[in-house]
């Protein structure tokens, strides 16, 4: 099953730090340094939206968030554009555009406020119903091809996965590590690399 439009959530650690609507300057900052590979367009303020994307940063290929689906906050990767490659890359891809990113606001924030993101745990699902139906038919397609991410990214299979099975939700998986990963090791490997 090839799979399209990943997204990563990376959780916050603990309780967001500052106001949601200090991402609002922070993002608009992004897009006058080109701080990000993508084409970063606009900056959308969401936070009248109970449990939605917060605050949005608008691109050509992908979009990044302050999410708080699920009340939880996170940082979300959305990747819209199609990838060439296997599943394998385009899961990279997205994890490493989030865990970059999570990295930025964290040194962004490190003198006022400091923001953490967790190092075990984070969701990765996919943008697209009609591709990747949440069925268990389509978990049990994906799931090698996610073990195998997983394992060589993680460097352990010292995790487990959850499967979102509401099939009124977007298919995907929380993954939780028992031993911490390397966020700043994952942000900067090569988005395409296997």
């Amino acid at each position: 099953m090839e799979l399209q439009h990943v997204n990563v959530k990376m959780f916050v650690d603990g309780d967001l730090p500052v106001a949601p609507g200090r991402f609002i300057e922070i993002f608009h900052g992004w897009i006058q340094d080109r701080a990000l590979p993508e084409l970063l367009i606009d900056v959308a303020d969401y936070r009248h939206v109970p449990a939605g994307p917060a605050v949005l940063l608008v691109g050509y290929e992908a979009d990044y968030s302050m999410d708080h689906a699920g009340h939880r906050w996170g940082l979300r990767y959305n990747r819209k554009a199609s990838l060439e490659g296997a599943n394998d890359t385009r899961f990279r891809q997205a994890l490493t555009s989030a865990a970059h990113a999570c990295m930025l606001l964290e040194a962004r924030l490190a003198s006022e406020a400091p923001l953490r993101f967790s190092r075990d745990a984070f969701e990765l699902f996919i943008n697209d119903r009609a591709l990747a139906p949440n069925t268990p038919q389509t978990y049990a397609a994906c799931e090698p091809d996610l073990r195998a991410f997983l394992k060589s990214t993680l460097g352990h299979d010292d995790y487990t996965i959850t499967r979102q099975d509401d099939p009124r939700r977007r298919f995907g998986v929380c993954v939780q590590c028992s031993t911490p990963f390397d966020l700043a090791a994952i942000a900067t490997f090569p988005a395409g690399a296997p």
